[in-house]
């Protein structure tokens, strides 16, 4: 399995009590959909491992979990590694809601611009995200927020948005 072929879960923070347990962060938007997770991959010198659960106990972003057949020293050694799953495993998302990774590539479509190119990649700011659209040569910003995006096509891999006025002027 690759980095490719999966999402980033969290990270594995401290080790917890003296039975070999340990501390997730849970870096996602419903954390309670991880309560039956039986395992993860965890990232060790760039590969990503397989782990099996044996117990895993969440609290808001925070899960104290152990791992089937982990020593409290090889538990302790896993602090800080970051932890993956596959893209699989991502729940499916409806109406405007999208995964930054499943949009790459689709075309964008402004409401007064018509076509204004291909997402490149998007770019996330502590602010707000922004997406990359390629034109041409040519790199157009727009925010990735409700108000901009009016729908998605799926289908035809394409979203509509409704860019603030004049920002796409400030690119073409």
């Amino acid at each position: 399995m690759t980095k490719e072929q999966c999402y980033h879960l969290g990270k594995i923070t401290k080790p917890f009590g003296y039975k070999g347990q340990m501390v997730f962060f849970l870096d996602v938007d419903c954390p309670d959909d991880y309560a039956e997770l039986d395992s993860v991959f965890v990232e060790q010198k760039g590969q990503l491992v397989p782990y099996f659960i044996d117990d895993i106990n969440i609290n808001g972003n925070k899960a104290v979990v152990t791992f089937e057949e982990l020593t409290p020293a090889q538990a302790h050694a896993l602090a800080g590694c970051d932890l993956w799953l596959p893209l699989d495993l991502l729940p499916q998302l409806t109406d405007n809601h999208f995964y930054f990774h499943e949009v790459k590539g689709w075309r964008v479509v402004d409401e007064e611009k018509g076509d204004i190119g291909t997402i490149r990649s998007i770019i996330e700011y502590p602010a707000q995200p922004l997406f990359q659209i390629m034109k041409n040569d040519v790199e157009i910003l727009v925010p990735v927020i409700d108000e901009v995006i009016k729908s998605l096509d799926r289908d035809n891999k394409t979203i509509y948005i409704h860019a603030p006025n004049g920002l796409i002027d400030l690119y073409l």
